[in-house]
Formats: structure tokens, C-alpha cells, sequence
């Protein structure tokens, strides 16, 4: 239910009301609180709504359980289980029908009981008069036995007994509702034990009866019929326990306090855990040899044996003796009570009633379809995950670690050692992490963040932060096709809402965990210790509190809120992503293979027809490079360089295209026969070879523009990409060939990621600045502006200019003052030169006609 401040409501619009309000209370002041903080747009909004929506989990969590609950109870009642039950501790409307519904579970329960109850002891009880009476009327038809008075006399004893069992199954009803009696009379044991032998052996079981009474002459006051029902049960239950020539021993004799019974077999005996539970209705031990009876006979006994006042249980058998052991103690004179009838259990139940009070019948705890559950389907299942708090605690102390460390300052060792924290802690619970290409993706990821150390650019480091990204999260979730790639990074941000019950789990484990408390305790001393001991120091000490100041950073009002802020984003980024490995979704599609077309032709003109379009531009691409600048100024009125670059975004979409052509052709056509493959093969194979001639086309035409007007970052990466997408054409030519593309979309991910590394490796910007100074020397065209807006990576390749223009290159730089957290390699370069340099820098100022700029376009 819900929590137990809202429990205490009694109307559910009151309910619903105060979640509003409280909900929204949470989200304006911590909004308001960002503001006051300076805590940029961006992070204020998406940290508001995440403690609003945990906020609003955490008062509501349960309010809807008992009507999920009821849905799966009564779905298992029509599957004939009642033993559901719904949790109800709220006071609204939702609670009430909560306990009614308990109330009619239990109802339908022991009518059902009931039902069960009758049927078993009516089949038990009747079965052994009915098999005697059917032995000896066997015997007198075969004609074994004669009609003598003797064998006419235990056929009638037989239908007597019938006759009174029917009666006493009658009288089942009253006994269960807690009312039998007792017609007691002087019963002589010895004539009691041995019609009962009697009645035994006519079952024809080959055993041997050895009955010895103490003193022969014992008489008891019983009532004779519930006694002998005892003793035939109990006889009944030891012969067909028994093995075949054992014997039966019955003993009878006189006690201080009554008399006692005992019946020992010698079969494979009780084990002591189950000497209490075989009493038990349906309290069969099947596994035992000689088993197989509906474990009515014993718990039949144990009511006679109480309805006398009495006490029977199974008792170790005697020295140098197996088997099992019955003992009955009944007292002198019965004791007329009211006798209460256990609840019996069901079958499935196997732990004993301790005491013969009326009990409840017992509360099971189910787990309803959650309203997480019913909305993610089966796309996010959520079974088997319980709460763990030492992952929740992990990825806030990565939070916290984030806090500390990257507000106010720069890319760098910092920003590593979070990323390193953060992916420890994402690998560490996840379900795949022993997945060979999650292994890989994990130190594909690694490698990416390292840039972020080693490289001043920004940009190559968001770029490569952004495909660390893309590939852990295909990692998390063991991604093998396209789609589970998006959907796996669709997944990341629904995690923060698919997670909350979870959460919610892992928040209640920390009641559970006896160690929780003292671990509490034992950081909030630590924690008081270190802040009271190190003020002091560093109040007394200079060269104590500049070291304190390095570590512990500058916690002012505005700075305080802003790492607040960085505490909660990223501790819940990094949790939601937490959570995706643990309990990640079922990204891949299971529709199945498509079906292929009915007819060649079908899916076979349209490539053909693609193939003919790619031949014509290729001629006219020929035709352009063979006649030369001026044939192409003179048709088309554009210089070469404005040629190449008008088409190259364009080549490159068609070469993005022919891939979705490619996949789509290789899913109609069909392969039945030999010349499907090869139709299939060759079509498609001279797609992807006309495609790389494209993006040789397109990289020509981009080398030449950057030839005519300089090198960019955004042109260098367009390069990657495009050299990306050739790099995807050549494995579609490898899976035609082989006809398997299962591992192409693992290789794209990856292989895309390792380009984007691979050009951080270069360091791009230091390689943009040799090329622009390369033309610069050939041509003495050069964007000064642009050079002057490249990262510290470049400095050392813009120190080497001539030390007239020198300065134009290293204008308006300023050597950082990091410190070993924002420590960076593009940076720690840079600054030396940016220093030596500064002279120059300054004049180039003073004299901007020196620095006349040809910029590019």
C-alpha cells in the first residue's frame, strides 16, 4: 500500500491531492533553488523533474497495489487457488475493498476446504471395509473359503461397519465445525484388538500380528466404535508399511495415569522432522516405501485420540528394532470436551499445526503485474531483480565524486577519473559483463574517455564521449542488429522511470540489512571526525589548509547548489544506466525472418534500375575529369572547386541510401535456388562496388576543395564518416560473399567508434593547423581567424610558423592555469609555447595588418 503517512488517510482524493501538492512543492523549490544558484537551464530542469517523480514514488508507492493484487488473486481463483490474500493497510476506499476481499478469499476457501475435506475421507474410509467385505465374498464365490458362520459373520461386520462409516462421514461436518460426541462403555482391549486383527487380515496383506495385552484382562472405558476406527487405522497404516513376512507388534497395557497403546512395523520407519507433519490431513509421506495413501488414516487417529482426551505420536523404535512406532496414551476416565478440529492445509502445504487452536488460513504474499509492468510489457519485464543498495550507493558515490570534481572546471584527469568511476560501477552489475562484446565495448569506452585527458578539442572529445556512449549502452544490453541499438539508447533515459520500483525495493532492503545501522553510524563519525579535526588544522596551519583547499573544494552558497545539482544528475544518469544492465530489455526484434517476394523480378528491377542510375553519374563523373575546368566552367558555369563541393553532400546521402537499398533487397529476395543467390550476389555486389567508386568520388572532391579553400574540423570529420560509410560497403560485400551478416551491425558500432578514436588519436586539430600552414607556405593564403579559434592542441604545430605571423596564430591565447585535476596534455604542451610566444602575440595586436586573413568557405 502506500506509505504510512498516507495510509492514514481515509478518502483516495485526498490522497491523490496531497501527492499533487507535496509534488509539486518539491519541484518549485528545487527550482528555485537552482535559479538562485546560477545552475544552468540544461541540468536545472531534468535534476527538478527526477526528485519530483522520486518524491512522488515514494508517497505513493502502493496506493494501486491492493486493486493489481486483486486482479492476480482473482485470476487464481479461477484457477481453484484461494489462498491469496491482498495486502491492506491503508484507510481509504482502496483498503476497505482490500478487506472485504480478504474476507471472501477466506469464505471461499474453507467452502472449498470443506469440499476437498469430504471427498478424501469418504474415498479413505470406505476403501478398507469395502476391500474386506469384497475378499471374503471373493473367497466364498472362487470357493476358497466355505459359507461357514465365521466368514458370514466378518462379511457382516464388514457391512456394519459401512453402514456406521456412513454415519460417521454424516457427522464430518460437525466435527470440523468444532462438535462430537462420545458414547462411552467398559470396552474389553483384548476383544477390541483382535476384531480388529481379524478385520486386518482379511485385507490379505502377508503380514503377522503379534498382539500382547497387559493384563490380559484390561478393560477401558471408550466409546468402542471411534476406538476401534483408531486401531484399524493404525493397523491399516503398519501393515501397508510393512514388508512382506514382517510382523505387526500391538501392545496394550495398563499406565498410572490410563493406558497405552503402541503399534510398531517393521518398515522403513519415520524420519524424527516428520513424525509431527504425518498427522497432518493429506500429511502422506509419498516418498517412503509402501506410501501411497491419502494421509487421512493418521490424522483420523490423532481425532479419535483426542476426542478420548488423549495423545498419540510416533516414538523411536525399540532397542535392536526398525521400523515405526505408534504410542497412544488415553487416560483413565475420558474427558467429554468440545473438540476443535485443525484447519486442514492443502496439499502443497507441507509445516504442521503446532497447536489444535483455529488458525487463519495463511497469508501469501504474490506479486502482482506492477503498473511499471502492465506499461513496458513485455518489451521491459521486470522478474527476478531485487533491490541492491550496494549498487544504489555506488552510483551516488559517483555522483558525489561528479560534485566534487567538474563544476568549475575544465576537460581533463578530473573528468577521466569520473568516467572511470562511473563505468566500474555500470560494468560491475551488469547481467552481461562476462558477453564478450560487452568485454570489448567496456574497453572501447575506456579508450574513448581517455581523450578527454589527452586532447584540448572539445569538439572530438564530446564526439567521442557521445560514441562511448552509443556503445556502452549497446554493450549493457548485448546488442546484436541496429534495432536494438536505438532501442537500447532509447532505454537509457526510460531506465529512470522503469528503475523506480526497483529503487524503491533497494531503498527498503537498507531496513533489512542489520550491518546498515552501525555503517551509518560508523560514516557519520568518520565524517564529523575528519570536518571538525581538519577546520582546526587548517585554521592553525597555512601549508595545511592550502593542501585542504586543493582537495576539498570552495563550498559558497551559489557553488554549494551547483554541485548539489551535478551530485543528483549524474549519480542519476549513472544509476538509470545501472539499472539498464541489470535488468536490460528485450531490444532484439522478434518478428522473425521477413518473407521474401513472390517473383524475381519484384525486388530485382529496382536494384538493377539503382545499378543504371550509378553507371550514368559515374559516366558523367568521367566526363568532367577527362574534359577538364574549362569544358566544366563552360557547361555548368562553376569553377572546379565550387563543382566538387556543391555535390558532396549529396554523395554522401546516396551512400548512406545504397546501404537501406542493400538491406532492403538482401530481405525480399528470396534464395530457394541457386540462381536466387547468384541474381541476389551479383545485382547487389555491383551496387556496393559503383557505391565505393562514389565515395572515392566524394573524398576527391572534398580533398580538392580543402586544397582550394583550407581544412576544417567539420570537413575532416565529414571525411571520417564518409570513409566510415565505404568502410560499411566492403562488409556488405564480405556477408554477400559468405552470405552471413549476423556480426555486420557489431562491427559498424564498433568499427565507427574506433575511426572516431582513431581520429582523436591524430589530434586533428594540431593535423587541420599543418595543412592550413602547409597551404599557407605554397599559396600565402591562410584564415589567421580561424587558426587564432583552434584548441591548445594545435600550438605546437602554430608555433613553427615564421616569427612575423606567428603572433597572428597565437593571438588572444592565455597559458591555463589548471590545476591537477583539469590536467590535460593538449593544455600542459600548449602552455610553454603560449608563454615564449606571448611577445609576438602581443604585436600581432598592435598590428593587425599583418595578419590579413584569406578565410575559407
Amino acid at each position: 500500500m502506500s506509505g504510512p503517512v498516507l495510509d492514514q488517510v481515509t478518502s483516495v482524493k485526498v490522497k491523490l491531492g496531497l501527492l499533487v501538492a507535496v509534488s509539486v512543492t518539491v519541484a518549485s523549490i528545487v527550482a528555485a533553488v537552482g535559479a538562485v544558484g546560477g545552475v544552468p537551464i540544461w541540468l536545472s530542469i531534468p535534476v527538478t523533474v527526477a526528485l519530483a517523480l522520486g518524491v512522488t514514488q515514494l508517497l505513493a508507492v502502493g496506493m494501486t497495489s491492493p486493486l493489481r493484487e486483486m486482479t492476480a488473486a482473482a485470476r487464481g481463483m479461477a484457477r481453484g487457488d484461494y489462498s491469496a490474500r491482498v495486502t491492506a493497510t491503508s484507510s481509504d476506499e482502496v483498503g476497505e475493498l482490500a478487506r472485504a476481499f480478504n474476507r471472501m478469499a477466506e469464505d471461499l476457501a474453507a467452502v472449498d476446504r470443506q469440499r476437498r475435506e469430504l471427498v478424501a475421507n469418504v474415498s479413505h474410509e470406505l476403501r478398507t471395509p469395502l476391500a474386506a467385505l469384497c475378499a471374503v465374498l471373493e473367497n466364498l464365490v472362487d470357493g476358497v473359503a466355505e459359507p461357514d458362520p465365521v466368514a458370514l459373520r466378518t462379511a457382516l461386520a464388514q457391512a456394519e461397519r459401512l453402514s456406521a462409516l456412513a454415519s460417521d462421514l454424516l457427522d464430518l461436518a460437525r466435527v470440523d465445525a468444532g462438535a462430537a460426541r462420545l458414547s462411552t462403555t467398559q470396552v474389553s482391549v483384548s476383544e477390541l484388538l483382535a476384531r480388529a486383527v481379524a478385520e486386518a487380515r482379511v485385507v490379505g496383506r502377508e503380514v503377522r500380528y503379534d498382539v500382547r495385552v497387559t493384563p490380559p484382562d484390561l478393560t477401558v472405558p471408550a466409546d468402542p466404535a471411534r476406538l476401534h476406527q483408531l486401531i484399524s487405522n493404525l493397523l491399516d497404516n503398519a501393515s501397508r508399511h510393512s514388508p512382506t513376512g514382517g510382523a505387526v507388534q500391538i501392545t496394550a497395557e495398563s499406565t498410572a495415569a490410563g493406558w497405552r497403546l503402541e503399534v510398531a512395523d517393521e518398515g522403513p520407519g519415520v524420519p524424527v522432522a516428520d513424525r509431527d507433519r504425518v498427522f497432518e490431513r493429506f500429511g502422506t509421506l509419498t516418498e517412503a516405501d509402501g506410501g501411497g495413501g491419502t494421509g487421512l488414516g493418521l490424522a483420523i487417529a490423532r481425532w479419535v485420540t483426542d476426542l478420548h482426551g488423549g495423545s498419540i505420536h510416533f516414538v523411536d523404535p525399540a532397542p535392536r528394532s526398525t521400523g515405526a512406532r505408534v504410542r497412544v496414551d488415553l487416560p483413565r476416565e475420558p474427558r467429554q470436551h468440545t473438540h476443535v478440529t485443525r484447519k486442514a492445509q492443502e496439499p502443497v502445504m507441507t509445516k504442521p499445526v503446532e497447536t489444535p487452536a483455529p488458525a487463519v488460513a495463511p497469508v501469501v504474499a504474490r506479486q502482482p503485474e506492477s503498473g511499471m509492468d502492465m506499461l513496458f510489457g513485455k518489451f521491459w519485464p521486470e522478474t527476478g531483480v531485487p533491490g541492491n543498495v550496494r549498487a544504489v550507493l555506488y552510483c551516488l558515490g559517483v555522483g558525489v565524486l561528479a560534485g566534487i570534481i567538474l563544476p568549475f572546471r575544465d576537460l581533463g584527469l578530473g573528468t577521466f577519473v569520473v568516467l572511470l568511476a562511473a563505468g566500474a560501477a555500470i560494468v560491475r552489475f551488469s547481467v552481461n559483463r562476462r558477453s564478450r562484446f560487452t568485454q570489448a565495448c567496456a574497453a572501447l569506452c575506456v579508450l574513448l574517455a581517455a581523450t578527454s585527458v589527452l586532447r584540448d578539442a572539445e569538439w572530438i572529445v564530446v564526439f567521442c564521449l557521445m560514441a562511448g556512449t552509443a556503445v556502452c549502452m549497446a554493450g549493457l544490453v548485448n546488442g546484436r542488429t541496429l534495432p536494438s541499438f536505438v532501442a537500447a539508447g532509447v532505454a537509457w533515459p526510460l531506465a529512470g522511470l522503469r528503475g523506480l520500483p526497483w529503487l524503491g525495493r533497494s531503498a527498503q532492503a537498507v531496513k533489512g540489512l542489520r550491518t546498515s545501522a552501525a555503517a551509518l553510524r560508523t560514516v557519520l563519525w568518520s565524517l564529523l571526525g575528519v570536518i571538525v579535526f581538519g577546520l582546526l588544522f587548517a585554521s592553525a596551519d597555512a601549508v595545511f589548509a592550502e593542501w585542504a583547499g586543493v582537495i576539498i573544494p570552495d563550498l559558497k552558497l551559489d557553488s554549494f547548489v551547483l554541485r548539489a545539482f551535478v551530485t543528483v544528475a549524474v549519480g542519476g544518469v549513472v544509476l538509470a544506466a545501472t539499472y539498464l544492465g541489470l535488468n536490460p530489455p528485450n531490444v532484439e526484434p522478434g518478428g522473425g525472418p521477413a518473407r521474401p517476394v513472390a517473383r524475381r523480378y519484384e525486388w530485382l528491377v529496382p536494384v538493377l534500375l539503382v545499378d543504371a542510375v550509378f553507371l550514368v553519374f559515374l559516366a558523367a563523373q568521367a566526363t568532367a575529369n577527362f574534359g577538364g575546368h574549362a569544358y566544366l566552367e563552360r557547361i555548368t558555369g562553376l569553377t572546379y572547386a565550387e563543382y566538387v563541393h556543391q555535390g558532396f553532400g549529396q554523395l554522401t546521402v546516396a551512400t548512406a541510401l545504397t546501404l537501406l537499398v542493400v538491406w532492403a533487397a538482401a530481405r525480399k529476395a528470396p534464395r530457394a535456388t541457386k540462381a536466387d543467390v547468384v541474381w541476389l550476389r551479383g545485382s547487389l555486389g555491383l551496387l556496393c562496388l559503383l557505391t565505393l567508386v562514389v565515395v572515392a568520388s566524394a573524398l576527391y572532391r572534398m580533398h580538392v576543395y580543402q586544397e582550394a579553400y583550407g581544412f576544417t574540423e567539420l570537413r575532416l570529420l565529414v571525411d571520417v564518416f564518409e570513409g566510415w560509410l565505404g568502410l560499411l560497403v566492403i562488409g556488405v560485400m564480405v556477408a554477400g560473399v559468405t552470405m552471413k551478416a549476423s556480426w555486420l551491425p557489431r562491427a559498424a558500432l564498433l568499427s565507427g567508434a574506433s575511426l572516431l578514436l582513431g581520429l582523436a588519436a591524430i589530434n586533428p586539430d594540431a593535423w587541420i593547423a599543418q595543412h592550413n600552414i602547409d597551404r599557407y607556405t605554397a599559396t600565402g593564403k591562410v584564415d589567421w581567424n580561424y587558426l587564432e579559434g583552434l584548441s591548445d592542441d594545435a600550438v605546437p604545430v602554430l608555433a613553427t610558423l615564421p616569427d612575423k605571423v606567428v603572433g597572428c596564430a597565437l593571438v588572444n591565447r592565455e597559458p591555463s592555469n589548471d590545476d591537477w585535476l583539469e590536467w590535460n596534455l593538449g593544455r600542459d604542451r600548449a602552455n610553454p609555447l603560449i608563454r615564449s610566444h606571448a611577445a609576438a602575440a602581443a604585436a600581432a595586436v598592435a598590428s593587425p595588418t599583418t595578419c590579413t586573413s584569406w578565410p575559407a568557405r
